[in-house]
């Protein structure tokens, strides 16, 4: 087992990650508050954490990883959206879930899992752990850590001493630096809500406090220790949560007599052509704006994992063209090698994983690790090439890349024109519609469904997209 090290935000510097539990390795990762599409930033960590996950997995086994990360279901931002839209909260979260694992698997993202086992609590919502969040606010109280007021709950900061150890900044510092909610029920500006009354028509739950819901940093402390208990190796999310979220996180946690995490990683942030992400800017997109313009989610890793993750990275069109020049180089020389995961993993692939999970000198070794070897059909390749494409696809696949065959790629990046295949189909349509014989269209649309090609029809024209099964094979002579 090669020792894994990684940057411990807390401590400022380089850790052997030494399990808490010898041979099994417990992480949380801070998910996504589900209101909207994830944007390209918010699918940063979740590729990071996507990627330190599969090298765990790897060297500790599947069954000694237990993989956390949870959805924000109960939010001030929720409950405007579904002021907005006339919607009901409950019906735009199971919505904004299933986006978010849609595009997050387009992306090769792993579901998280409890000690490698597929399982729903892999992946808590907030609102499933209500009765730990009220139990551990009165645990809060009774040590003298946190105080009622007005219907509200507060954390008192002034009783952790150790407050801002995480960012290394002092209480004044923050409280410069820092949007500080002034308001009469708290003793200091500094204190933060760990619960608050809920109106009529805002979701609440009955506590000895009155009617009303939890404050986002609570949420997180009671999760992690449900499921993951007093303490754990590693909590990861992006450096924007730094403060306040990860240092309330730790105030709270460790006052209410939790050692909580050992190893804190955070991701650094994400810009367009240079520039931060805005929608003023025009430089917004959700993974599922890119994936709509034809990027292939594995173009969107690769970009990602060009980047060594605690650098602030930039994303231009000019590197997702690079990226997909790589991923076709590479996938013609994998060819439609099936993934066999008995193939052991290209050791110069994984050493730069276990070194802080060093994602860019990884690719490079994968790119080398493919140089000798020849394209799948090339007239002079042999076994060894065979063999070569085996451990190529085993040591992309560690990095969640390579998932497919090169004719499933080549389709899923709609390499393929099916232009004229349309046009014909829209002329022969055209012609049935005066003459009200469909024969032809009909032999050519199920020789398209028959190729794997999504056949749309409407009012508008013909649309052909290429689906998952598609076979560009079937495509000749038609």
């Amino acid at each position: 087992m090669t020792q894994i090290r990684l940057w411990n935000t807390k401590t400022r510097q380089l850790e052997a990650l030494e399990p808490i539990t010898p041979g099994a390795v417990k992480m949380y990762v801070c998910g996504p508050t589900v209101y909207d599409r994830a944007h390209i930033g918010n699918a940063r960590p979740a590729v990071v954490f996507d990627t330190l996950y599969r090298l765990l997995r790897h060297e500790y086994g599947v069954e000694n990883v237990t993989y956390v990360r949870n959805f924000t279901d109960v939010d001030d931002k929720i409950n405007a959206r579904a002021a907005e839209s006339g919607r009901a909260i409950g019906d735009i979260t199971a919505e904004t879930i299933q986006w978010y694992l849609e595009d997050m698997a387009s992306l090769g993202v792993l579901e998280p899992a409890i000690e490698g086992k597929e399982h729903e609590r892999a992946m808590p919502r907030a609102t499933q752990y209500i009765a730990q969040m009220v139990a551990m606010i009165e645990d809060l109280i009774a040590k003298g850590h946190a105080y009622a007021a007005e219907g509200h709950v507060l954390f008192s900061v002034s009783s952790y001493a150790e407050y801002g150890a995480l960012s290394g900044r002092s209480v004044d510092d923050m409280i410069a630096g820092a949007r500080v909610e002034v308001a009469p029920y708290k003793r200091d500006p500094m204190d933060f809500v760990l619960w608050k009354p809920s109106d009529a028509e805002t979701p609440g739950w009955d506590s000895p406090w009155g009617r009303g819901r939890p404050g986002w940093h609570i949420e997180c402390s009671a999760m992690a220790h449900d499921l993951l208990g007093d303490s754990f190796d590693i909590h990861g999310g992006g450096n924007d949560l730094m403060f306040p979220h990860h240092e309330n996180e730790i105030a709270q946690s460790r006052c209410a007599g939790h050692d909580f995490a050992k190893i804190w990683m955070h991701n650094e942030m994400l810009q367009v052509e240079g520039k931060k992400m805005s929608k003023s800017l025009g430089n917004f997109f959700t993974v599922r704006d890119l994936l709509d313009q034809g990027i292939p989610g594995e173009v969107i890793r690769f970009v990602f994992l060009s980047t060594h993750y605690r650098k602030p990275m930039d994303w231009t069109e000019k590197k997702a063209a690079e990226a997909e020049r790589k991923l076709d180089y590479l996938y013609s020389k994998v060819g439609d090698e099936p993934l066999d995961e008995r193939w052991p993993l290209d050791e110069k692939v994984i050493e730069p994983l276990c070194s802080d999970l060093n994602t860019s000198l990884a690719l490079t070794e994968l790119i080398e690790l493919s140089k000798n070897i020849l394209p799948s059909g090339h007239p002079d390749a042999d076994g060894s090439d065979q063999e070569g494409a085996a451990l190529l696809k085993r040591a992309g696949n560690a990095l969640g890349l390579l998932r497919m065959t090169e004719t499933e790629w080549l389709a899923s990046k709609r390499s393929f024109d099916l232009s004229s295949h349309a046009d014909r189909l829209a002329a022969l349509r055209a012609t049935a519609m005066a003459s009200k014989d469909f024969s032809a269209v009909d032999a050519l649309k199920s020789a398209l469904i028959d190729a794997g090609v999504e056949v749309r029809m409407s009012k508008a024209g013909v649309e052909l997209v290429p689906g998952p099964s598609f076979d560009a094979a079937k495509l000749e002579g038609l």
